[in-house]
This record gives structure tokens, C-alpha cells and sequence, in this order.
């Protein structure tokens, strides 16, 4: 038997009056998905475990099988393993975002436009970041480029302070949502000082795209410890995501990652090629479980895009899931395969909530039909509820 989540970041969403009341997922062309459901088992799981914020970080690990109540020790912390940074116990990380904020006015009275900068290339991420590192650098704090907009601090001997996403205060004034650490602030206060005129972002906005000319600390925490996934399931584990969180939570679980090229965390990212890898990695290289993570839904979502979230979603469904269960059913192999976003992101609110989100489960030794499709509407009619996130995964694996 094979297993395998195919996860959509942010793929939950409300009804939208553009979409006659629908959500983008009941909205989109979704024949796979439909057609799994209809031989499978659909239902809400709620991912975020009460209290704790809504984040891909708390939510990924419920999904993987953690709960995050027990191994959740921040955000940054994940995606430091996933790029190799060295942490020492004492040692905190800090996500270091690349946004572009309004230009007029005191730093205090900007506004976040855009907390990708134009989801910004690595290579002209690492560019930026380097300047940055260049001038504020120094024995207790050191940069380490990661992957797009998304990077880390590491901060010697420093402590967890509670920090605000960009996403989260889009549109807003910062001033009030700066940190309080003076250190931290007055980084952030500089690095517009060499960002906004930097010649490369001259570049990207005379081509029309937004500079990338702030960074943005949040998601501080401490080096994470997270049992192997193999121990903990019996399953020889891989991960296949654009995305150093999740390539993070990998290496945390001592996952094998699986690099594929042209997959960028964007709506331009390498769908077939992650159906390939995924496909691969189970018929050909001996894996039992295989972790298929799309983050362009959550981007979609937090641009405040219908049109492309749907988009994200048909791509979801037409270029990874359908070459991947197609080679599954050619080679003869059973499996099992839950689909899944990990937490709602709506366009209304560009930013996440914590609210359950709908699954299927498909058993490739079930064949009846009974009509289902695949939506937040038809998942909450069928009664079916998983209360903690971290149970959806012996359930797939029928470790119940």
C-alpha cells in the first residue's frame, strides 16, 4: 500500500458573491478531485489547535501527524533546518521577509503593499538580502538567504518576542505593529534606508514590479525537536514543496526532500514536475508516503485574487493530482491518498484563519460512487468531524 497528502496552502475559502455564493474550491474545474470524492470519504478536520495561531507552520504539522501543542516551538525555527542553519539551544530565528511598503512618510506611518515584493525571484532576493547583511550583520545576528521573499535571522542568545505577520496587517499602518525590541526595529528602520533606492529595485520598478525594499521580522522561536517520521509511522517519509517551512519540517522529521526543479512556491511553479518526483518517489525509489505541497492557493489568497486562487486550484487538480493518480492506477499499486488545505486563506481577509477545513480520504480498493464532489459545502454536510489535526494521519495510514 502507498500513501500520500496532497496538500493546497490555503485552499479553504468563504462564499463569494462574484462566484454566485460559491467558494473558489466548490467553484473551480475539479474533476479529479470530484471524482475521488465521489469514491471516498469527505469531512472537516480542524487543523489549528484552539489558541494557537493559524498559521501553515501549526497546521502542516497536525497534518503530518505532530500535534503542534507538543512540538511547535515557532516558525522560523523549521525553515532554518530546511536551508542548513546551524542553531545552538540559545540561538533564536526570526522569518526575515523581503515586502515592499508604501514610499511616502516616516517608516512608522507605511503601509505593507505586498508581503512577497511580487512573490521577488531567489536571485534577486539573495541580491537585496546580502546589501542588508552587508550593513547590519554583526556577531549576534547573522542573515541566511532562503528561498523568494522568505529568509531567517538567527539572533545569539537572544529571546522569543510575539511578532506580526506581514500578511496579516496588509494595507495597515506598521507603526503599531513594529517590534518592541529596539535591536529588531531599528534593523528594520535601516534596511528601507538601503533598499529603496538600491539599483536593483530601481530595476524591478521601472519593469512595473514592486521593490523589495523592507525586511520584516516575525515567527521568532527556538530550535525545534521533532520525532522521526518513520519511527513514529512505520512509513519511509518524503516531502515534495517549494517551501522551506515545509522542507523544514522535513528535515525535522528526518523526511527526505525531494528537489524539484522550477517549483518556486508561485503560480508559475513546476506542477508536473512535482507529480513526477511525487509518483517516482513511491514506485521507483522506495518510499511509502509521499507529501505533495502547492503554497500558490495561499499566495493567491493573500493577493486578494478569486480569478487566480481558482486558477491555483484547477492547476492543483489538472497538473498534479491527475498525472499522479493516473501513474499510481497505471502501476498496478494500492493506495490511499488524502487531499487537503492546510488552513482557510480568503481572498476577503488575505490572511489566514483557524477555522476546519474539508478533506477526502480516497481508498483505491473502493470503487462505488455516490455523487460527492469535493467542497467546503459538502464536506460540513456529511457530519464527519476530526476535532485534533494531528489524528487525520493514522487515519490515512489506517493506524486507527
Amino acid at each position: 500500500m502507498k500513501y500520500a497528502v496532497i496538500l493546497g496552502d490555503g485552499m479553504a475559502d468563504e462564499p463569494l458573491k462574484e462566484l454566485g455564493g460559491k467558494t473558489p474550491l466548490e467553484y473551480a474545474h475539479t474533476p479529479v478531485m470530484d471524482s475521488l470524492a465521489g469514491s471516498g470519504e469527505i469531512g472537516m478536520v480542524h487543523t489549528i489547535p484552539e489558541g494557537m495561531s493559524p498559521g501553515s507552520d501549526t497546521a502542516n504539522l497536525s497534518v503530518l501527524g505532530y500535534d503542534p501543542r507538543q512540538y511547535y516551538t515557532g516558525r522560523s525555527p523549521l525553515e532554518a533546518l530546511s536551508i542548513g542553519v546551524p542553531m545552538e539551544e540559545t540561538d533564536i530565528a526570526f522569518r526575515c521577509n523581503l515586502v515592499t511598503l508604501t514610499q511616502d512618510g516616516e517608516y512608522e506611518d507605511k503601509r505593507i503593499l505586498d508581503h512577497s515584493s511580487d512573490e521577488i525571484s531567489t536571485e534577486d532576493a539573495a541580491v537585496l538580502l546580502q546589501a542588508v547583511a552587508a550593513e547590519l550583520q554583526d556577531e549576534t545576528h547573522r542573515f541566511y538567504t532562503g528561498t523568494s521573499y522568505r529568509h531567517c535571522l538567527i539572533e545569539k542568545g537572544g529571546s522569543v518576542i510575539e511578532l506580526t505577520p506581514p500578511h496579516d496587517i496588509l494595507e495597515q499602518r506598521i507603526g503599531g505593529y513594529l517590534p518592541k525590541d529596539e535591536t529588531l526595529c531599528s534593523m528594520m528602520k535601516r534596511s528601507w534606508e538601503i533598499l529603496a533606492n538600491h539599483p536593483l529595485n530601481l530595476k524591478r520598478m521601472a519593469e512595473g514590479k514592486n521593490p523589495a525594499n523592507s525586511i520584516w521580522f516575525w515567527g521568532a522561536g527556538t530550535k525545534p525537536s521533532l520525532s522521526p517520521f518513520e519511527e513514529r509511522f512505520q512509513k519511509k517519509g518524503a516531502m515534495v514543496s517549494a517551501v522551506d517551512l515545509l522542507k523544514g519540517i522535513a528535515v525535522g522529521a528526518s523526511m527526505t526532500n525531494i528537489t524539484v526543479p522550477g517549483a518556486n512556491g508561485g503560480l508559475d511553479t513546476n506542477y508536473e514536475g512535482k507529480a513526477n518526483a511525487a509518483a517516482d518517489a513511491l514506485l521507483r525509489d522506495g518510499f511509502d508516503f509521499v507529501y505533495i505541497h502547492l503554497e500558490a492557493p495561499d499566495e493567491m489568497g493573500h493577493q486578494g485574487s478569486w480569478e487566480r486562487k481558482v486558477q491555483a486550484i484547477e492547476n492543483l487538480d489538472a497538473r498534479i493530482l491527475a498525472p499522479f493518480v493516473h501513474a499510481l492506477n497505471d502501476s498496478g499499486e494500492e493506495y490511499r491518498i488524502a487531499v487537503l488545505p492546510d488552513h482557510p486563506t480568503p481572498v476577503r481577509l488575505r490572511t489566514h484563519t483557524g477555522d476546519a477545513v474539508p478533506y477526502l480520504i480516497f481508498d483505491s480498493r473502493r470503487r462505488e460512487r455516490d455523487g460527492k464532489i469535493y467542497c467546503e459545502r459538502t464536506a460540513a454536510e456529511s457530519g464527519r468531524i476530526i476535532e485534533r489535526g494531528c489524528d487525520l494521519m493514522k487515519i490515512l495510514l489506517e493506524q486507527e
